[in-house]
């Protein structure tokens, strides 16, 4: 009886080191990814690989990804075992020289064909050093064919010959040519590939960022598009360009220019109207080609990107490799998912945000804030029924009157003519129906679905709350109801409160303009602030609503309208809501900011300076004047000492002038007369002698 035969231990997988060039930029970063987490592996049969003419390895490969970092991007590459920012020419030869396969990605920045052409070059050079066969693989653009002669079918790699670049590209078709010739000497020890990328999109954006943006903002109502439109754009998503370069390593195919493109045929046109579709307003403009210039957010080569016009097919992805399509029907076909990768890589969630509470409690005021801090939509019930009734007005005015079964006609007449019914019925109000279904509409719009919105004092019932998010089951298995609930639920729900004395004191301090506005007047603030306590001492509140769909309201008592407590509100607001999930300040914006800043600075210090000036002078006056009164007291001091002085020796000089002086007199006539030998003691005793009170 014949052993069974023991299975061979799988081989451990090989090493290899990869360098990737700018591995924090946007498509460097995903190739590094796609090889830090995938395992090349075997090709399953012999015949399939004389067949397609490729190399296999005899185990599987893991990868150790290292590379350059340019630092302009502040993003952390945790895929990358070794980072290398900006080394010099000896240091990075020696960094690629320890590594198997060198990947240049030229797609992005024009800077680095320099570098890649320097790169290639020295490796070939030295392949007498090479310690083991290496691979250099350039990742260029589709913008090296702008320039092709069209032909009547789709241009593939074995056209590569006839290509044209576009004239800002010429520097990326003269490195091709380069990195080609090198293949060619020692193919064994040193092989050299060229893929030639459409241009790319997925995992947060790059060339088509600017749509991306523009209609996920809101603020145009129609999204531009330079040119016609009518070019079509070879595209290819960026996680399947991954899974090329990693074929490619794997497989070491016998062709060494590659197109990586995806089977689409989308034209400029079609790419903007399906974002527009989904984030923005469904609606596109066509303007000069030369306006793209003028875009801050687009540069120099994203524009002659966007204005290329190829068809183009990868012939040798398809003959070659068996590769894990992703997206390879293109971008317009896998919109939603492409959209998902965009709003996960940016950070870009929608934040819905409930406010309630009583009238005059402050709900506006925490609303406008909220809606300012996260760039979000306030939504406030007077302003969206002003808006709704000025969009149905303007869309039956331009509505087509010969136009056969125009429904959106139809069905904006129809709300228009029950809002207006609605008003004279309950005497200038809504139905709490018409009143659901328009808060409803403008909660589902783009803006309010992408950015999210800020919910101002609304819903005020059970019912309407229950309405208005769709509380009911949906009948036949329908999922929209469903899917528009979660899309409109509020995240957070913050209750504000305040006793009614404070309520109505608070009123009463406000200015009149401010009571009409807000229809403030006492007695009706009075009925409002009694209902609104009546409608949630009941069981069914809308607090309750949100409790039993477990989103627990956040309340905050409100006990004072001076400005540091609500800034203190605020701040425990911010802190539970969270971080912004939305972009942030545009450049100039920032600028914008940085301007505000300065110029506050300025005023400030020039203020500060002037106050300073004034200061001074008044001390300087004030010195000057009390310098003043001083030398007029001391000299008023000094008179009236020497008057004093005066007066007091008076008694005293008469008493020398009548008794003293005559004898001294005498006295040194006589010393002079007499000439003694001590004239001092002579004197003393003349003196003593002819004293006038002993006499």
């Amino acid at each position: 009886m014949a052993l069974p035969r023991m299975k061979e231990p799988r081989q451990p997988p090989r090493i290899q080191r990869v360098f990737i060039n700018h591995v924090d930029s946007y498509a460097s970063e995903c190739i590094a990814k796609c090889l830090s987490e995938r395992v090349g592996g075997q090709l399953e049969e012999e015949e399939e690989e004389e067949e397609l003419e490729i190399t296999t390895h005899s185990a599987a490969s893991a990868f150790h990804v290292v590379g350059t970092v340019s630092g302009r991007y502040g993003v952390e590459v945790p895929c990358v075992v070794e980072a290398y920012l900006k080394p010099n020419r000896d240091e990075l030869l020696s960094k690629l020289m320890a590594c198997d396969v060198i990947i240049y990605n030229i797609t992005q920045h024009a800077e680095q064909v320099d570098e890649a052409l320097w790169a290639v070059s020295a490796l070939h050079n030295d392949m007498g050093l090479f310690s083991g066969s290496k691979m250099f693989i350039l990742v260029s653009t589709v913008m090296t064919w702008a320039c092709s002669k069209s032909l009547n079918y789709d241009f593939t790699d074995d056209h590569f010959s006839k290509r044209r670049a576009h004239p800002n590209f010429k520097p990326h078709i003269d490195l091709e040519k380069t990195v080609v010739h090198m293949g060619k000497t020692k193919r064994k020890f040193f092989s050299t590939y060229v893929v030639a990328s459409g241009l790319q999109y997925g995992m947060g954006e790059q060339v088509f960022h600017y749509f991306f943006k523009t209609s996920w903002l809101g603020q145009e109502n129609e999204i531009p598009i330079f040119g016609d439109g009518t070019n079509i754009v070879p595209t290819i998503h960026v996680s399947d360009l991954a899974s090329v370069i990693l074929n490619v390593i794997k497989h070491q195919p016998k062709p060494y220019y590659l197109l990586a493109v995806d089977s689409s045929s989308n034209t400029l046109e079609q790419i903007v109207k399906e974002v527009a579709s989904i984030y923005g307003p469904r609606k596109i403009q066509k303007r000069p080609f030369e306006e793209a210039y003028l875009m801050e957010d687009l540069s120099t080569m994203e524009i002659d990107s966007l204005l290329v016009n190829l068809r183009m097919q990868g012939v040798h992805l398809k003959e070659l490799f068996s590769i894990d399509w992703l997206c390879e029907t293109g971008l317009v076909n896998n919109m939603e998912l492409v959209v998902g990768e965009y709003q996960r890589a940016r950070g870009l969630l929608p934040l819905r945000l409930c406010v309630l509470g009583p009238p005059a409690v402050g709900k506006s005021t925490v609303s406008r804030e909220i809606s300012k801090y996260y760039k979000v939509h306030h939504i406030t019930l007077k302003e969206t029924i002003s808006e709704t009734i000025s969009q149905l007005e303007e869309e039956m005015r331009n509505a087509d009157p010969h136009a056969v079964d125009d429904n959106s006609a139809a069905e904006a007449k129809e709300l228009l003519n029950s809002l207006k019914d609605s008003m004279e019925q309950y005497g200038g109000l809504f139905d709490d129906q018409l009143l659901v279904k328009v808060m409803r509409n403008k909660l589902m719009s783009p803006p309010c679905r992408n950015q999210g919105f800020v919910l101002d004092g609304f819903p005020k019932t059970y019912e309407q709350a229950k309405e208005l998010f769709y509380e009911r089951e949906p009948e036949d298995g329908d999922t929209e109801m469903s899917t528009c609930r979660k899309k409109i639920l509020p995240d957070f729900v913050l209750c504000l409160d305040a006793s009614d004395v404070f309520l109505k004191h608070r009123v009463m301090m406000l200015p009149e303009r401010l009571v009409q506005e807000h229809n403030y007047e006492l007695e009706h603030f009075q009925r409002r602030l009694a209902r609104y306590r009546g409608n949630n001492v009941e069981d069914e509140t809308v607090v309750n609503y949100f409790d039993e769909l477990d989103i627990s309201p956040l309340y905050l008592e409100i006990t004072s309208s001076e400005e540091p407590y609500h800034l203190l509100l605020m701040q425990t607001i911010f802190g539970t809501v969270g971080r912004p999930r939305n972009y942030g300040p545009t450049s100039q914006e920032v600028e914008e900011e940085e301007r505000r800043k300065t110029e506050e600075k300025m005023r400030r210090e020039a203020q500060e300076k002037a106050e300073e000036e004034r200061h001074e002078a008044e001390e300087a006056e004030q010195r000057a004047a009390l310098w003043k009164e001083w030398t007029v007291r001391l000299q008023e001091v000094r008179q009236q000492e020497e008057e004093v002085l005066e007066a007091e020796s008076a008694p005293l000089r008469n008493y020398l002038m009548e008794h003293v002086m005559p004898t001294l007199t005498q006295g040194l006539i006589t010393c002079c007369t007499a000439r003694p030998q001590d004239p001092v003691d002579f004197l003393a005793e003349f003196l003593t002698r002819n004293n006038p009170i002993n006499q």
